[in-house]
């Protein structure tokens, strides 16, 4: 039926109303909280509190392992359901050994966390760009120029590393180095050292993005030369986006990713209706340091603009959504 018959606008009338027939919502059970710790920051006099100011993230901090352990108390107590564990090591090497290193900063912070807060889950970003001297994220083929990544070599390695974080208690590892065939490798490492029940959220449509800029910064992770485009996804591919997400659905993956998310809300789409798996996307640093910068010179309304970004991420088709807003949209939900 036609207007005057059909007016729509009767189910927007008042708050009660609109709540009722809302179609997404939110809640602070859906959203995961990404933290970097550091290695050497217990008593580190420049930074006497454990912590060091992420300049381009405000509100963000890289963390010592008792300030992590803090850190995810809090996040526990605003019924977020985990955290996202990034690691700056004491020393970096051409292959990144410090990301398998039962004793490594990523470890020590898994082991610490679970202790304290059992029932939250420790989700490790299972990656080597922290960890090489070259910011690549992977180990180099030497005989190019510039060097390349050695998917195959790299893959072993990022398998190695996906073991060590299970063996110190994490409850879902995520690779997001996007070598081709680690999942695979992941799974079939992880079978072999008996840990068949750990889960993985894949990074599996993760782009080439200019929106990772701030996170650089805060991991210490950029590239020493080059670039990643020859790992990480064509911003320009959609169809692409799905096929490397249903590849990653048959190596076993159990959770898959978009990143970013904001610039690429269709392919969050494609893939839930692809796949029917839950999916998570990375609400990044960029897209973090975009609303605080707004905020902050008064030209965005900060609360509000952060809980229409969820909503839009979350309509778009993301079950679980990683961002630096976490805390604070789970306060504000709670008001």
């Amino acid at each position: 039926m036609a207007f005057p018959e059909t007016r729509l606008r009767r189910l927007r009338a008042t708050p009660a109303l609109r709540g009722l027939v809302r179609e997404t919502r939110l809640s602070a059970s859906q959203f995961v909280y990404p933290m970097f710790v550091e290695h050497g920051l217990e008593g580190d006099p420049a930074h006497p509190t454990g912590r060091a100011p992420i300049a381009s993230m405000p509100g963000v901090d890289r963390l010592s392992v008792d300030q992590a352990v803090a850190e995810a108390g809090e996040v526990a107590a605003l019924g977020l359901p985990g955290v996202l564990l990034f690691g700056l090591p004491a020393e970096k090497d051409a292959d990144g050994s410090g990301a398998w290193d039962a004793d490594g900063i990523v470890q020590r912070a898994t082991r610490a966390i679970k202790a304290a807060h059992p029932d939250l889950l420790v989700i490790t970003d299972v990656c080597l760009c922290e960890y090489t001297d070259h910011g690549h994220c992977g180990h180099l083929r030497m005989g190019s120029h510039p060097p390349t990544v050695d998917n195959d070599a790299s893959v072993a390695l990022i398998a190695r590393t996906a073991v060590s974080h299970a063996r110190a208690g994490a409850d879902l590892v995520a690779p997001s180095d996007m070598m081709d065939g680690r999942v695979g490798a992941i799974r079939a490492a992880l079978d072999e050292d008996g840990r068949s029940d750990t889960p993985i959220m894949a990074y599996s449509a993760k782009f080439s993005s200019a929106f990772y800029g701030p996170f650089r910064d805060a991991a210490d992770s950029a590239p020493a030369f080059g670039d990643r485009r020859g790992y990480q996804m064509d911003p320009a591919n959609g169809d692409e986006a799905v096929r490397e997400t249903l590849l990653d659905v048959q190596e076993g993956a159990d959770i898959v990713m978009v990143k970013p998310a904001l610039a690429y809300l269709d392919v969050i789409r494609r893939v839930k209706d692809a796949t029917a798996m839950p999916v998570a996307a990375y609400n990044v640093s960029g897209e973090y340091a975009m609303v605080k910068a707004a905020a902050a010179a008064g030209h965005l309304d900060e609360r509000a603009t952060v809980l229409e970004t969820l909503t839009a991420i979350r309509r778009a088709g993301a079950d679980i959504v990683i961002t630096y807003h976490a805390k604070d949209a789970a306060r504000w939900l709670q008001n």
